[in-house]
């Protein structure tokens, strides 16, 4: 098959179909995340409850990820995966049930949120590690990682819009039921694979310490550590500037639900464009990777604090596009530096470090900027938001211009007690290898 340049991990059978089955699905979810909270808001008419709900799905992702991350690196991962979309299907069932039938409240929409977190937390560790098993051609992985990107941000433009015509017209019990059937997709796509052999593991270790074994590679390897730790200040202290958006379509711009949903259009028209630019690019050293995640962060920050106090809308939204390019670029540039970098067996386990650096740290920060804007206000929150991102690159501009180094590997695969000489000589090599990556 011959792909245009921006395509060119469609050449790979396996993403392909992983493609094209995620892209039904995340239209389906996007669905179910709309109607989730046109229901807790109809049934409860509080602000804080909406804020409660997406609390409610990502806080468990963020207390179970890094089980979910052993889980990945411990078991089949094509298994997990088949066996988390099975189970995201039938809450999404039993949501439709629930919402038909009309036994249903407030506090049982939140308890299947929290469920669909804890799913999600062993989800997205088999899910972006298995990416990188889909792809036949290694210098493919970037393009791919970038195209899973936009697959998620068209997905956020085109799943609110049609959850919205069918809450109008049909109901929301029908954006709950098309989502189960959306799962079809995925799971079809699964099935169709060709995957070689799974090869069964042998540990010797328990699932506990495996989990500490994940902590212990990222001490080892500080450089791998750094960009997640970049990740987690951003999630926490700048990406939730979107919290507020619904402050700026009412009170800055005088408007309505609409003008919320043209501002979060144009975010994710900018984050989009972030992803396909990235897929475009073939220069794909660790060098230029991190003067990406560089430059991309200076985008964020300089396009939220341009925004902040911008109350011309059509200047505004032109602002939004640049804040949405600079965030989804940044985010999936650090993802690719994780994928492409971190050692095959830790795979799981450090992207569960991402999911929990990403997913976990947001709904923290949700609450956090929605309780500063309180005192400061949305313009002066959005405006710090932008401030502190080009603090962290100050703060992380040496291990942003300085070369990655090889990461260590797992010194626990030795065996201590074999004293010959090519276990010394390999004792001193990957000592001599830790210093050199502890200078990052």
């Amino acid at each position: 098959m011959n792909s245009p340049s921006i395509f060119r991990a469609m050449q790979s059978r396996n993403y392909r179909l992983y493609f094209y089955g995620q892209s039904v699905s995340l239209i389906g979810t996007w669905m179910q995340r709309t109607a989730v909270s046109w229901v807790v808001y109809t049934l409860t008419h509080n602000s804080f409850m909406l804020g409660l709900s997406l609390f409610c799905t990502q806080f468990p992702s963020f207390l179970l990820s890094t089980a979910g991350g052993v889980v990945s690196d411990r078991y089949h991962r094509f298994r997990v995966l088949l066996f988390t979309q099975i189970a995201s299907g039938v809450q999404s069932l039993l949501l439709a049930v629930l919402v038909f039938t009309g036994y249903y409240n407030v506090w049982t929409i939140l308890g299947l949120g929290v469920v669909l977190g804890m799913i999600n937390a062993f989800d997205v560790p088999a899910r972006q590690a298995m990416v990188y098993d889909m792809v036949d051609d290694k210098e493919n992985l970037a393009n791919a990682l970038a195209l899973n990107s936009s697959m998620v941000n068209l997905a956020r433009l085109i799943g609110p819009a049609v959850a919205g015509f069918i809450l109008h017209k049909l109901g929301d019990g029908w954006c709950f039921a098309l989502n189960t059937v959306s799962f079809i997709a995925v799971i079809a796509s699964l099935l169709q694979m060709r995957l070689p052999p799974y090869q069964r593991k042998q540990h010797t270790k328990n699932a506990l310490a495996e989990l500490r074994e994940g902590w212990q590679y990222l001490r080892r390897n500080p450089a791998i550590a750094r960009v997640l730790l970049m990740l987690a200040s951003m999630s926490l202290l700048v990406i939730p500037f979107s919290t507020l958006l619904p402050i700026y379509a009412k009170v800055i711009f005088h408007g309505n639900a609409a003008t919320f949903g043209v501002i979060d259009s144009f975010i994710g028209l900018g984050a989009i464009t972030g992803a396909l630019y990235l897929a475009t690019r073939t220069k794909n050293t660790a060098a230029s990777r991190k003067k990406i995640l560089r430059i991309n962060t200076i985008i964020f920050g300089i396009g939220l604090i341009l925004f902040s106090y911008t109350t011309s809308f059509p200047l505004a939204m032109f602002f939004a596009v640049i804040s949405g390019f600079g965030m989804m670029a940044q985010t999936t540039m650090t993802n690719t530096i994780i994928q492409t970098t971190v050692a095959p067996e830790m795979r799981g386990r450090v992207i569960s470090y991402f999911a929990m650096s990403y997913f976990g740290m947001m709904p923290l920060g949700s609450l956090l900027v929605g309780t500063v804007s309180q005192y400061a206000g949305a313009p002066n929150t959005v405006l710090a938001e932008g401030i502190i991102a080009l603090i962290v690159v100050a703060v992380y501009w040496k291990y942003l211009t300085t070369a990655v180094r090889r990461p260590v590997a797992n010194p626990s695969v030795a065996n201590p007690s074999v004293a010959n000489s090519s276990a010394t000589i390999k004792s001193i090599n990957t000592d001599t290898t830790w210093k050199r990556t502890a200078r990052l």
